[in-house]
């Protein structure tokens, strides 16, 4: 990687190509699913990419990408743990689900999801920011700071802010 850093191509393939068998086993130690491996490769070799500028070349190239792959590797289980509690899974559902909700029932839902969102929409852009793509859009501090620009320290704190502003407000409207 010493060599890559400093130009040379050739190294930087290799090193790249020597680096899968490595990230495929750090993601299994951490759980991933065989037919997901590839996506934490390619999360991986892309982070890589981005940070080689980071790797100190006194210190373990296999401890450091070791790190960085056991953290896409927690980004992908998450993203796959949020998908999976929205699905269902019941064989039987549709068969058990009522055809018709509770009329005042979706209306008191639907009458919250219009307080929240007008709530969200008062906030401050960076704190707005934070909640839509952590929240609503469910994306992991990676892939929202990618989007944004922001660096994950900043998007932790204003999420953190924004959901205390958001619970005082609703809580005091109550």
């Amino acid at each position: 990687m010493a060599a890559a850093q400093a130009g040379d191509q050739r190294a930087y393939t290799r090193v790249l190509n020597d680096s899968v068998a490595l990230i495929r086993a750090v993601a299994r130690r951490q759980g991933v699913a065989v037919d997901a491996l590839d996506d934490v490769v390619q999360e991986t070799l892309f982070t890589v990419h981005r940070v080689r500028h980071t790797y100190d070349p006194l210190r373990s190239y296999d401890a450091w990408l070791s790190a960085i792959a056991a953290r896409r590797a927690i980004d992908l289980l998450r993203s796959h743990g949020r998908r999976e509690q929205r699905e269902v899974h019941d064989e039987f559902a549709l068969d058990t689900h009522a055809d018709r909700e509770d009329a005042s029932a979706g209306t008191e839902r639907a009458q919250d999801a219009l307080l929240l969102r007008k709530a969200i929409e008062t906030l401050p852009p960076g704190q707005r920011e934070a909640v839509e793509q952590l929240g609503l859009k469910e994306r992991s501090l990676a892939e929202a700071a990618q989007s944004t620009g922001r660096n994950t320290g900043a998007l932790k704190v204003n999420l953190h802010r924004a959901l205390k502003t958001l619970r005082d407000r609703l809580h005091g409207e109550s």
